[in-house]
């Protein structure tokens, strides 16, 4: 009995450090939380820090992250996306699209209506497409477009008959989007995504901001396909990517 008491309790000592780090909320963008901003949307840090050759993107609530999903619409037009999202001044190149294409953000997403990661199997029950009501990360790449509203942001379409340079990943999608496969880590008050990079210094030398929005896919399901058409809550509350990395 002695001999498991002791051996439970070098366990929880073990995991405390590690739970401790999951927590912690040091460096990066500080935002005071907001009762007009859902808890589970509500910033109060985002981050982005370096490990060797992976970027760790860091985003947290003061309610429990993923709390809440859309309802589903049982159709694609006018469906919705809620999102945690990592805009950067990163250029697309260097995840796989054109140079210069606009802004390169990271997403942890959730829809119901719609699957957009045809290559993972995210509820492990042997199909693949059917699984967006589950977090899933996305590279988007944003801009703005006033079809969405005034000065609003919508992720780049991809005109018909155009050829982009696309990640291997792209879903097939007529819009700037990868689906990489990377599961978002969601704990308690916390959302973060490890993603490996070639070459970290990328990472590194960039700015960053931290976002949480409502997205909804266009009733037409034609350009703009999917518009950002809510935001929640934005870290630095203006969106000036004022975050610098490993700070």
């Amino acid at each position: 009995m002695k001999n498991a008491i002791a051996a439970t309790a070098i366990a929880a000592a073990l995991a405390a450090p590690a739970m401790a780090h999951d927590m912690d909320h040091a460096g990066g963008i500080h935002a005071e939380t907001s009762d007009a901003v859902p808890a589970q949307f509500d910033i109060v840090n985002a981050r982005v820090t370096t490990e060797k050759n992976t970027a760790v993107f860091h985003i947290g609530v003061s309610g429990r992250a993923g709390e809440s999903k859309p309802a589903p619409s049982g159709q694609l037009a006018g469906s919705e996306v809620f999102a945690y999202v990592w805009p950067t001044n990163i250029d697309p190149y260097e995840v796989g699209f054109e140079r210069g294409t606009g802004i390169l953000a990271l997403a942890v997403t959730a829809h119901p209506d719609f699957d957009d990661t045809p290559l993972f199997d995210e509820n492990g029950d042997g199909n693949p497409g059917n699984d967006g009501d589950l977090w899933h990360s996305h590279w988007v790449v944003l801009g703005p477009d006033d079809a969405c509203g005034p000065g609003a942001l919508k992720v780049i379409d991809i005109p018909e008959g155009a050829s982009p340079r696309l990640p291997k990943t792209w879903p097939g999608l007529p819009i700037l989007i990868d689906s990489p496969g990377w599961d978002p880590l969601i704990h308690e008050g916390i959302v973060a995504v490890r993603v490996p990079f070639d070459d970290i210094g990328v990472v590194e030398a960039a700015s960053y901001d931290g976002v949480t929005v409502g997205l909804r896919v266009n009733e037409s399901i034609h350009a703009p396909l999917l518009c950002v058409a809510d935001v929640f809550d934005v870290a630095s509350g203006d969106l000036s990517l004022p975050g610098k990395v490993n700070e």
